[in-house]
């Protein structure tokens, strides 16, 4: 697996008793400090056992030292693409969460590094994932990667600034599968309904699977028509920060894909990973492993009894 993109520091407050007032203070319940952006996704499918390379620059700032430190304590994660950038401030977010939603503020710079730059000589890779952005086009080494048999992933960033412009789109002809959320979807093609977008998608991209939160996710794989709908997982009262539950989905959407999973199993077990990455505060920090899955399958419905064999699956080099 390899991923390449802005990696942020993650300062997440969590059980909050409302939103910040001017001229308050209010406390949280918890906290976590945690790599963030891409790092969620590389650190998601490290966890799940597969050899995971990221490609991202990093400030030489206190921050930056805090998120190597981190990062590098993570089995299976190779860091060789990443660099440290003299007077770059580590982009930031801090997160303010209240278990079912989260307001996030972030400050630093997207991509400091143009991807065609910081990746000179990628590693051969069964899969890819990067984020599509206005004005900038998918890197060279993406596709050489993909001739060379590679699947690339891709989602979006929220673009409201530049009026969701359809050039982004027309990068999907170079990707196999698209990861939106629905709101990303829907605002992109103009539709109104998570369905709608669904199906418009499926005209640019062999498989679209846009996740809808708390309600799960929809996937249309436009080569065979097939199209499915995966409920998330039930965490009750145990949901705490809804931070990079996104990128735990792709994680493990990646995950059962590589492992040759039908698709409507795919996109349960990113449900999976998602909905167990909420019982804790953080993004990478929150990240499930093998382990906290197998014990979540153990009691889980019958329709996820296909997730200890992949596991299996997953875990071979």
């Amino acid at each position: 697996m390899f991923f390449a993109g802005t990696v942020f520091l993650d300062v997440v407050m969590g059980g909050l008793p409302g939103p910040p007032v001017p001229g308050q203070e209010i406390w949280a319940a918890g906290r976590a400090v945690s790599p963030g952006g891409i790092a969620n996704n590389a650190v998601g499918t490290a966890r799940l056992g597969l050899r995971t390379g990221l490609a991202a620059a990093l400030g030489d700032d206190e921050c930056g030292d805090l998120v190597w430190r981190l990062l590098e304590r993570e089995p299976g994660l190779d860091l060789a693409w990443c660099r440290r950038l003299p007077g770059l401030a580590t982009a930031l977010t801090v997160s303010l969460a209240d278990g079912t939603d989260r307001a996030m503020i972030s400050h630093g710079v997207l991509d400091p590094v143009p991807l065609d730059d910081l990746v000179a000589a990628p590693p051969l890779a069964r899969a890819s994932f990067l984020s599509l952005s206005t004005g900038a086009a998918l890197p060279s080494w993406a596709g050489a990667q993909r001739s060379a048999g590679a699947l690339l992933f891709a989602d979006v960033g929220w673009d409201e600034r530049h009026g969701w412009p359809a050039e982004v789109l027309g990068q999907l002809a170079s990707v196999d599968v698209f990861v939106p959320n629905e709101s990303e979807a829907m605002a992109y093609t103009g539709t109104s309904t998570a369905r709608a977008a669904l199906r418009a998608l499926g005209e640019l991209v062999p498989l679209t699977v846009i996740t809808c939160g708390a309600a799960g996710a929809i996937a249309l794989d436009s080569v065979t028509g097939t199209e499915v709908v995966a409920e998330a997982i039930s965490v009750g009262g145990a949901a705490r920060d809804s931070t990079g539950a996104g990128d735990s989905f792709v994680a493990g959407l990646m995950a059962a894909t590589l492992a040759g999973t039908p698709l409507l199993d795919r996109v349960r077990f990113g449900c999976v990973c998602a909905g167990l990455s909420v019982r804790r505060l953080g993004g990478a920090a929150a990240a499930p492993s093998t382990a906290e899955i197998a014990t979540w399958a153990a009691a889980a419905p019958p329709e996820y009894g296909f997730v200890p064999d992949l596991l299996s699956q997953v875990r071979q080099p």
